[in-house]
C-alpha cells in the first residue's frame, strides 16, 4: 500500500536570500530578524487533536550548537548546612509569587518582552495582570503550579467559525502586541475555510478579534494577529535541541473547550516523525517536478471529537515531532508544550488514538508536538513575509526496510530527480539515507519530515550508505514548490 505523497505549497524563490524580497503583508509590520539558526535536532499514523469541541456543528470546513539554558528545577542540593535542594526552594518561591498574583492581582511569572523580541530565550521582567491559577495552599505548591502560573498568561483559546461549521483550539502568544502561533487546521477548520472568523480569549478573560497573518499547511503551523492587543505576555522559548527523554513537560491549552487546562508528563521520545492526512495540504508535486515518498502504512486523520474524520483529500504532511505522555485532547491543538520552567518546547499538534482514525479520539498518553526550533523558524518567516519556506531534496524515496535485500533501516533513494538537490550532491538510486543533519533516519517519513523542517536553500549534511560504505555529503536544498 502506498502512502500519500508530500505536499507542495505555493511557489517561492529558490534563492533563500531572495525568498523574502517582494513579498509584503500590509497588515503585518516588518520585524528585525532573529540571530541566524544553524539548525535543530527535532525529534508513526496518528490522529490530530482537531479544532472542534464536542458541541461543534459539522466538519467545517533545522542541526547546530544549541543555546545553554539554565534549569531552575534541576539543581541539586548542596552539602549541609546549605539550603534545601533548589527544587524545593523554587517551589517555595513559586508559592509566594502565585499568592501575590492571585491575592493581590499583581504580576504573574510569565516574562514581558519588547515588541521586536518575538522569541526570547532569556528571563525578563514580569508582566502585569491576573493569572488564572487557583492556589488554596501556598505552602504546598508544586513544580506544576509554577509551570501553570508562568505559562497560562501566554496561552489563548481560539474559536473559529465559517459557513460550514465552527470549532476551537489553542494558541501561544509570541509578542506583547498580539502575534500568536497556532495550527493551520485550527484557523482553517482543517482546510474547509480560507476566511474563517477568528476570536481569541486570553487566560484573564480578554477577548480579541483576530486576523490570519499566514498559514503553513506543510507543517500545520499558522500565525494570527490579535486586533488592538497590547501588554500581553509572550511565551519564553527553549531550544528543543536541548531536550532529553524523561524531561518534565506540561501541555497547556483548551481541550474540549476547557480553557486554562494544564496536564503534565515527560518527554517520551525524540526524533519521531509522523505522516498525517490533511485537507489543508496543497497538492503533492509530480515525481518529475519534486519528490515522492512511498510508505507502507495508511495515513491517519484529524479528529473532530464526534466520531467523524477529515473529508479525504488524498494528501498527507510529514512532520517531525516530540512525543509526550502529557494528556493532549481535541482542542489542545496549537497550544503550548513547555518544560519544567514554563518555556516553550513545542506546539501541540497530534495524538494517537486507540480507537483508530475513524473513532472518537482521546488521550492515551501518546501525544505529539512540533519542536520549538521548527516553530521559531516558521513563525518568524510567516510574520516577516506572510509565508514559510521548506527544503526540497529532489528524490523519490521509500523505507529501506521494505526493499528486498536491505539489511538496514533508512530512506532508500529510488530516484534522484534530474536537476534536483540530491543529484547535484552526488546521491543516486540505491543509496540509503541514515541521518539528516545528525538526526537518525529510519524510514521515508523521517527523511521527508526533516527535509521539510529545513528552510529552502539551506545546507544539510546527509549521511548515507552505498554498498558497504557509509558516506557523508553536504546538500544544498531546493525550494518546495519552487
Amino acid at each position: 500500500m502506498n502512502d500519500p505523497q508530500d505536499a507542495e505549497p505555493i511557489d517561492r524563490p529558490t534563492d533563500p536570500t531572495s525568498a523574502t524580497e517582494g513579498i509584503t503583508n500590509p497588515a503585518v509590520p516588518p520585524r528585525p530578524p532573529l540571530p541566524p539558526q544553524t539548525g535543530y535536532a527535532p525529534p508513526q499514523g496518528y490522529v490530530l487533536p482537531g479544532a472542534v469541541p464536542p458541541h461543534a456543528s459539522g466538519a467545517a470546513t533545522p542541526t547546530g550548537p544549541a543555546a545553554t539554558i539554565p534549569m531552575d528545577f534541576a539543581a541539586t542540593a548542596a552539602p549541609a548546612p546549605a539550603p534545601a535542594p533548589r527544587r524545593t526552594s523554587a517551589g517555595a518561591v513559586v508559592g509566594l509569587l502565585v499568592a501575590a498574583a492571585v491575592v493581590g492581582g499583581a504580576a504573574g511569572l510569565g516574562g514581558a518582552y519588547a515588541g521586536v523580541n518575538l522569541f526570547s530565550t532569556s528571563a525578563s521582567a514580569p508582566a502585569s495582570g491576573p493569572v488564572s491559577v487557583t492556589v488554596n495552599d501556598t505552602d504546598s505548591v508544586t513544580e506544576a503550579t509554577g509551570i501553570a502560573a508562568r505559562t497560562l498568561p501566554s496561552v489563548v483559546t481560539i474559536s473559529a467559525s465559517g459557513t460550514n461549521g465552527s470549532g476551537s483550539g489553542s494558541g501561544v502568544i509570541l509578542s506583547a502586541d498580539g502575534y500568536v502561533v497556532t495550527n493551520t487546521h485550527v484557523v482553517t477548520l482543517d482546510g474547509a475555510s480560507a476566511d474563517a472568523s477568528i476570536r481569541a480569549t486570553t487566560s484573564d478573560g480578554q477577548v480579541f478579534d483576530a486576523e490570519i497573518v499566514g498559514t503553513d499547511p506543510t507543517y500545520d503551523l499558522a500565525v494570527i494577529k490579535l486586533d488592538g492587543a497590547a501588554d500581553l505576555t509572550p511565551i519564553e522559548f527553549a531550544s528543543s535541541a536541548d531536550l532529553n527523554v524523561g524531561d518534565t513537560t506540561a501541555a497547556v491549552g483548551a481541550p474540549l473547550g476547557l480553557s486554562n487546562t494544564v496536564t503534565t508528563g515527560i518527554v517520551s521520545a525524540l526524533n519521531r516523525s509522523i505522516a498525517i492526512a490533511s485537507a489543508a495540504a496543497p497538492e503533492t508535486p509530480d515525481a518529475e517536478d519534486g519528490e515522492q515518498q512511498d510508505e507502507g502504512d495508511a495515513p491517519f486523520y484529524f479528529d473532530f471529537g464526534q466520531g467523524r474524520t477529515t473529508p479525504g483529500s488524498g494528501e498527507t504532511i510529514s512532520i517531525a515531532v516530540i512525543q509526550t505522555d502529557a494528556a493532549i485532547n481535541p482542542g489542545n491543538s496549537g497550544g503550548a508544550l513547555v518544560d519544567s520552567e514554563g518555556r516553550l518546547i513545542g506546539i501541540n499538534v497530534a495524538i494517537a488514538s486507540a480507537g483508530g482514525s475513524s473513532g472518537q479520539a482521546g488521550s492515551i498518553g501518546v501525544g505529539f508536538a512540533i519542536p520549538s526550533d521548527i516553530v521559531q523558524r516558521i513563525a518568524e518567516e510567516i510574520i516577516d513575509t506572510g509565508a514559510a519556506t521548506h527544503g526540497l531534496l529532489g528524490a523519490n524515496v521509500r523505507s529501506a526496510a521494505s526493499v528486498e535485500g536491505s539489511q538496514i533501516t533508512g530512506a532508500y533513494i529510488q530516484e534522484a530527480v534530474a536537476g534536483g538537490a540530491a543529484e547535484a550532491a552526488g546521491l543516486r538510486q540505491g543509496d540509503i539515507v541514515t541521518a539528516f543533519k545528525g538526526v537518525p533516519i529510519s524510514n521515508a517519513t523521517d527523511l521527508t519530515a526533516q527535509v521539510r523542517a529545513a528552510a529552502a536553500g539551506s545546507t544539510a549534511t546527509v549521511t548515507y550508505v552505498r554498498g558497504d560504505a557509509t558516506e557523508q555529503v553536504d546538500v544544498t536544498l531546493g525550494t518546495l514548490g519552487g
